[in-house]
C-alpha cells in the first residue's frame, strides 16, 4: 500500500488515498519517516 500511495500522492494526496484504503495517514507518514531515518525503526526491525 505504501508504494501505491507513493506512486499516486502527487495526483490525489495522501489523506484521500488513505481514506479509500482505510489506513491511517499517520501510518503512512511513520513509514516514510522510518525509511528516511532508519534509527527510528524499532530495535527488532534494526
Amino acid at each position: 500500500m505504501i508504494a501505491f500511495i507513493d506512486a499516486h500522492r502527487e495526483v490525489y494526496g495522501v489523506e484521500p488515498i488513505c481514506r479509500v484504503l482505510r489506513i491511517a495517514p499517520s501510518t503512512y507518514h511513520a513509514y516514510v519517516a522510518q525509511r528516511a531515518d532508519p534509527t527510528r525503526a524499532s530495535p527488532r526491525a534494526r
